[in-house]
């Protein structure tokens, strides 16, 4: 697939998209049993030590893995297909996000909460936040080439501390050095930015339950018009 051009250079949709993720992570980790919408490494671990084990059931991390995968691959798809029209998928993709966020509210407000986070509604509502987090890292990869992880702040901390290392040694070519700073300052935000999310989602969904998913929500259609000035 040919690279989707990205001219923008604000470093405000992939904050947002972080704060996003931060948010939808923890209120599904709170409300679901321990579910990882947006952390899928977590429920790769989960998956592992429940076939080694057998001592963890939960049905949504061990679904997660498959799911975020499979609609990964339908949304590549997906997007490949608008690509070859001369189209840009971002905006639509952004749609698609905010449409599943909104799902997952929906059936979380409707149906939670949930005593039993086995049960196929629940398993349902987290469901839509994985698809929802899985189609938000195929538009960064995609559509936001030079952009930071929004979901993975492992790299992120990562390379925000390599070029933190290599700004204060202060040696190499001026042009490099520029690319590593306006790298490391947008790496800085996506961090800060999925903190907040956390730090807020958490507050809410103690409050206000699965209600809290609005916050995630309003976040997503808010990135949708910054999609047109990305393009």
């Amino acid at each position: 697939m040919a690279p989707i051009k990205n001219t923008g250079s604000s470093s405000l949709l992939p904050t947002i998209l972080s704060t996003t993720a931060g948010a939808v992570d923890v209120i599904g980790f709170l409300a679901l049993g321990g579910l990882f919408t947006a952390h899928i490494t977590g429920n790769v671990v989960i998956v592992a030590a429940h076939y080694i084990t057998g001592g963890f059931s939960q049905v949504g991390p061990l679904l997660a893995v498959p799911i975020f995968m499979a609609v990964m691959g339908l949304v590549t798809l997906a997007s490949g297909a608008l690509v070859r029209t001369g189209s840009s998928p971002l905006r639509l993709l952004l749609w698609l996000q905010t449409t599943l966020l909104a799902a997952f509210l929906w059936i979380g407000v409707g149906f939670g909460p949930f005593a039993n986070a086995d049960g196929s509604i629940a398993v349902l509502a987290g469901m839509c936040g994985v698809a929802a987090m899985a189609t938000q890292n195929v538009l960064v990869k995609l559509a936001l080439k030079d952009t930071p992880s929004t979901a993975v702040m492992t790299t992120n901390i990562t390379q925000l501390t390599l070029d933190l290392s290599m700004l204060a040694r202060g040696k190499g070519d001026a042009a490099e050095l520029a690319k590593v700073q306006r790298r490391a300052r947008m790496t800085f935000a996506c961090v800060i930015g999925f903190v907040a999310g956390c730090a807020c989602g958490a507050a809410l969904e103690v409050k206000f339950g699965l209600w809290a998913l609005a916050l995630p929500v309003v976040l997503s259609a808010l990135a949708v018009p910054l999609g047109r000035v990305q393009e």
